[in-house]
């Protein structure tokens, strides 16, 4: 896809393609930004903020829906994400940031590779753990495939939701995120024993 500019929104959140997202616009650059977007039914850019700045690899999000509408000018809005996107050159012309942007659109894939096993059984011990619960069932056929919708859900860090948005291509996604959640799944184990002995006793321990 060719580059394009768009606006961008730094949060402190890695938005994936096909993700809901509620806002609450409250700043007065960023409900000039939502009106416009509103206005054209454009979508905006959603770039995990830092530090230092702010991620070059985000996500586009479009708006489902303006929720509400506040007398002082605040809206409450569900966003969706759209698609990858590489921030090429930052504009400072408006209240808000632009950018040009190239889209990665790696998700049209002609066929979406399923799980592995591996995969799906570490993302139900880990959910189970978090959550006291079994997750809910994965859409293999979804455009992006499972990688985003496990850690959409699960507690990660925001660094390494980014790198998973960073990484081209489902199969290499999958790996990563098995990788990561194997070191993950012990220390949840060890913050759930302490957790119940907590509840029992009122003693942690070590």
């Amino acid at each position: 896809m060719p580059a394009d500019r768009i606006p961008l929104f730094p949060l402190d959140v890695v938005l994936y393609p096909g993700m809901p997202l509620p806002l609450h616009i409250f700043e007065p650059r960023y409900k000039l930004m939502t009106r416009r977007c509103v206005a054209r039914h454009s979508e905006f850019g959603v770039v995990l903020a830092r530090k230092d700045g702010f991620a070059r690899v985000g996500c586009t999000a479009e708006i489902l829906k303006v929720v509400r509408e506040y007398p002082d000018g605040r809206l409450d809005i569900l966003t969706m994400g759209q698609t990858i996107c590489r921030i090429l050159k930052v504009f400072e012309e408006q209240p808000y940031l632009e950018a040009e942007v190239d889209f990665l659109d790696d998700g049209s894939e002609e066929e979406v590779p399923p799980p592995s096993s591996e995969l799906v059984r570490l993302h139900q011990e880990c959910h189970l753990l978090v959550f006291g619960r079994p997750p809910d069932a994965l859409n293999p056929e979804a455009r992006w495939g499972v990688a985003f919708q496990i850690a959409a859900e699960l507690p990660l860090d925001l660094e390494m939701k980014q790198a998973l948005l960073e990484t081209p291509g489902e199969i290499a996604r999958q790996g990563r995120l098995v990788e990561h959640l194997k070191t993950t799944l012990p220390q949840l184990a060890r913050i759930e024993v302490r957790r119940r002995k907590a509840g029992g006793n009122g003693h942690g321990g070590n």
